[in-house]
């Protein structure tokens, strides 16, 4: 079976070279055959990539520790989904999943797109085939998840922490989104590489754009609620460079989907549009490059090893690629019109990009700082929590307060008058809501106050546009399906304005107590009474549990629980925290008992309440209906699609 493996991903390398290779010389000469042979060569990899997948994938559930890999990962204990999810649990595994999601949509994207977009694709092939041949080289040549030994008794195990609904699901999600960014890449290097530059290309990669976009920002919220329920420590976001890896990206895919309406409907900002691509991919990369080079610290990243050199390698030669193709069309890349009012729709799409543009590349240079000065002085000095939190205040709320302005303003010009009179209802929802929060005492915070009374105007900007929306149309249903890709955008702005008073509310307003506690001893806050009640110990399969029993009155009666786990199998700790939910109060009850002792009977319990922290998973669903309404089809924008590309077709 491990020469299967790896005879399957020699295959994939093969192919990937012949696809860089003949595509590109294929793309050069303009031999046709040539150039469909390359493509053949494109699916093909994706199926002796999900050969190599699945020889993974049966010696993972098998529990066969003759590979390396699965003794590493795993142990015969471990329940099948746990098992499987070792597949990306380690970093071998985790490559090949980036191969096979690569090949899988890089065919798929080509495929679809072979007769609409001829002459641009015969140049997509060989950009994924360069792509692909990096990732298929590392997994042949460095890190192949197929070494083999001598099969041992039992595995390590799979870390403690991993052992969690949220990360079946939350790595595949970030894997998606980082490798989907690579369709709009390609696509956008091919066009600058045939001179079709035009928003053809924009046209064909918006819905694989949306789709990776979608995956990353899903995935990051699935990983936020594992960090705030299994890692234990009364948090969802910690700024961690891993986590900030992931959040890169996207913003600049955010930016990228919002400045290719401009190019699509006004022929502007093509410069921009490339630029912004590129830096999606470049930092998808990068960011894979700080999980495994060892050169940040987190809980999130693999330990050290000579992968990092090579992906380091690989983001500075794909960097010039990108550069020096933008700089080589510059003068296809010029637009047909320009900015006719710094008061217009586009000027807030502008806007709104330059804000998330420069948060983007806030975070990037927190994230390199520590590696800056490692480098310049020999010393590590990192950037703590106060410095992101700043920038996201001065960039966060300018950028929540243009969603609600945006949609308002008309297309090429507006006057202060016009504009005066569209935001007269928005304005006055604010205002009251704004009286209504001081008067709550919401004021005790003022990014807090600023927070909910900007998305209070966001919400009342939606809300108003929906139902003039519908006044014309006669129905909502009718009204999303003739433009679902601007609706769904609103209902996305939405979940991002849920997503905003959660964290306001769970960071302004929280409420936190420690104490040290023996049986009978009590803890007030914010209404609600603790009382330890006991400590206890007990041994289960693979670990050792440790609690301190706590009965809660007040806001709510019942016990909650919290403590660690001392797993066995690998001896490794793990904290258990104690949750209860009120949606009636809108808040969170949140217990983290450290260092309980059940010989003692003494305990330190840390508790904590969050206001509407809930509010923030209940965003990811909405964000979620959102971008299913944009990406649904639709029959009158396909018609445009076709028209748009009739050119490309004949």
């Amino acid at each position: 079976m491990a020469d299967l493996g790896r005879a399957a991903l020699v295959v994939s390398l093969g192919l990937v070279v012949y696809a860089l290779v003949g595509g590109a010389v294929a793309a050069v000469t303009n031999r046709r055959r040539l150039a469909v042979s390359a493509r053949n060569a494109l699916f093909c990899a994706f199926g002796s990539t999900a050969i190599a997948s699945a020889v993974l994938a049966i010696a993972l559930v098998r529990h066969d520790f003759s590979f390396v890999y699965v003794a590493s990962h795993t142990n015969r204990t471990l329940p099948t989904a746990y098992a499987l999810s070792a597949f990306w649990g380690g970093q071998e595994g985790s490559l090949l999943l980036w191969l096979l999601v690569l090949t899988g949509f890089g065919a798929l994207a080509v495929a679809l797109n072979r007769t609409l977009l001829r002459d641009l694709t015969v140049w997509v092939v060989p950009v994924l085939g360069g792509i692909g041949t990096f990732f298929a080289f590392v997994l042949v040549a460095i890190a192949s998840p197929f070494d083999t030994q001598t099969a041992t008794v039992d595995g390590a195990g799979l870390t403690p922490s991993l052992q969690n609904p949220y990360m079946v699901a939350h790595p595949p999600m970030l894997y998606l989104g980082y490798v989907g960014l690579s369709i709009p890449f390609a696509f956008a290097a091919g066009a600058m590489l045939s001179g079709q530059t035009d928003e053809r290309w924009i046209v064909a990669t918006r819905r694989w754009t949306l789709v990776a976009w979608t995956f990353l920002g899903f995935g990051q919220l699935l990983g936020s609620h594992w960090a705030y329920v299994e890692v234990g420590w009364g948090g969802y976001y910690a700024w961690d460079p891993v986590e900030n890896a992931a959040l890169m990206p996207w913003l600049a895919a955010t930016a990228f989907l919002h400045s290719v309406m401009i190019q699509e409907r006004k022929g502007m900002l093509k410069v921009w549009n490339m630029v912004l691509v590129a830096l999606a991919f470049e930092l998808s990369i990068f960011g894979t490059f700080l999980t495994r080079s060892g050169v940040v610290n987190s809980i999130h990243s693999f330990s050290k090893s000579p992968i990092g050199a090579w992906f380091l390698a690989f983001v500075v030669i794909s960097s010039l690629f990108s550069l020096g193709l933008i700089m080589w069309r510059l003068p296809l890349l010029k637009a047909r019109t320009k900015l006719e009012s710094p008061l217009s729709r586009e000027a807030a799409f502008l806007y709104n990009n330059l804000l998330l543009v420069a948060l983007c590349l806030t975070v990037l240079w927190g994230v390199l700082f520590p590696i800056v000065t490692q480098l310049v002085k020999g010393e590590t000095r990192t950037i703590g929590r106060p410095y992101y939190d700043f920038f996201l205040r001065a960039f966060g709320l300018p950028l929540l307060l243009l969603m609600g302005i945006g949609p308002l303003i008309a297309w090429r010009r507006t006057s202060f008058r016009t504009l005066a009179r569209a935001l007269a209802w928005p304005g006055a929802v604010t205002l009251a809501c704004g009286a209504l929060l001081v008067a709550a005492g919401a004021g005790s915070s003022r990014p807090g106050l600023i927070a909910y009374t900007f998305s209070s105007f966001v919400l009342a900007t939606i809300v108003l546009e929906l139902a003039r929306g519908t006044r014309a149309t006669g129905s909502l249903a009718k009204l999303i399906s003739r433009n679902r890709r601007r609706y769904g955008g609103y209902v996305v702005h939405a979940a991002v304005v849920l997503l905003a008073i959660g964290i306001a509310g769970s960071s302004a307003y929280a409420s936190s107590t420690e104490r040290r506690l023996t049986p009978g001893e009590s803890v007030s806050i914010a209404g609600y009474t603790l009382t330890l009640r006991d400590v206890e110990r007990r041994k289960v399969p693979n670990a050792v549990e440790t609690r301190a029993v706590l009965d809660v009155d007040g806001g709510w009666h019942g016990t909650l629980t919290s403590g660690d786990n001392q797993y066995v199998n690998p001896p490794e700790p793990s904290r258990e925290i104690g949750l209860r939910t009120s949606w009636l109060r809108a808040e969170d009850l949140y217990v983290i008992a450290d260092s309980a002792n059940p010989d003692t009977k003494v305990a330190f319990v840390r508790v904590l309440v969050k206001p509407l922290v809930n509010l923030i998973w209940v965003a990811g669903i909405v964000f979620l209906i959102g971008s299913a309404i944009a990406l649904w089809p639709d029959a009158r924008e396909q018609r445009r699609l076709a028209t748009r590309l009739a050119p490309a077709r004949a």
